[in-house]
């Protein structure tokens, strides 16, 4: 297969960067630390790009993010840290070293033994101290707990079927219905809440849902629907906190159909 057109796109892409980088005085001011922050911003930009299912918005973020790579190897070769060559050889051989059913003889009977080999090479060829190594302490909690169970999981330690995973939420359920009558304190009560979470996202594993994905999705649809509120609102001539909330249901319902 033939990279020729790849290949010059990439290399025009670097040429642009190192003209920026030499005479642009934005570009030539940042730094791995000052750009952290716009990465992680063109993230979810990419995110929200692939929630709406928006191929050009995705194209465009995918180009943005693509920048970002390239500045940071880019800042790296002129500290004589690392360049771009090392990062993508870097890459390729971990990927290779990851795939021993691609480019060895490990032999696997579907995706999830895929994995499974992915964090057991991890831990036993990578050196990895630990198999939670790979989640950031930083990550928003929902995708944390997604990912630790995830890691867990590849190593064996996972529930046997989504049933038994449902009945620990329903436990879990039962265990902070009784704080509450309980009225204990307020310590205990977002402890058994962080537990019912945590055993939904593992439920929501099971039957192969990103949490996170449905949350945000949740989130698009209220606030398509609270909008729909204001806007008839406005149409009508009367603020949004005189309205009732069987006028707001209405108005709810009517933005619910016309999804």
């Amino acid at each position: 297969m033939s990279y020729k057109l790849e290949t010059a796109a990439f290399a025009r892409l670097l040429g642009i960067m190192d003209e920026l980088r030499a005479k642009c005085p934005w570009d030539q001011s940042q730094t791995i630390e000052s750009l952290r922050h716009l990465t992680i911003e063109e993230t979810y930009e990419l995110s929200d790009a692939i929630i709406e299912n928006n191929p050009d918005e995705i194209r465009g973020e995918l180009g943005d993010l693509m920048l970002h790579l390239v500045f940071y190897a880019k800042i790296g070769s002129e500290t004589n840290q690392f360049n771009i060559t090392q990062v993508i050889d870097g890459i390729c051989e971990k990927l290779i070293i990851r795939h021993p059913h691609i480019f060895g003889d490990v032999i696997v009977k579907d995706a999830n033994e895929v994995k499974d080999n992915w964090e057991r090479i991890k831990i036993t060829r990578e050196g990895k101290k630990s198999v939670l190594s790979g989640v950031p302490e930083s990550l928003p909690a929902l995708i944390k707990a997604y990912r630790m169970q995830e890691k867990a999981a590849g190593v064996g330690f996972d529930w046997e079927n989504g049933d038994q995973v449902w009945e620990k939420v329903q436990e879990e359920l039962n265990e902070f219905k009784h704080e509450i009558a309980s009225n204990t304190d307020t310590h205990k009560v977002e402890s058994e809440f962080g537990d019912i979470m945590f055993a939904l996202v593992n439920y929501a594993r099971f039957i192969n849902v990103n949490p996170e994905d449905a949350l945000e999705k949740t989130n698009k649809k209220f606030r398509r629907r609270l909008n729909h509120i204001e806007k008839r609102a406005r149409e009508i001539g009367k603020p949004l906190h005189e309205m009732t909330l069987t006028e707001m249901d209405a108005y709810w319902n009517e933005a619910k159909a016309m999804e």
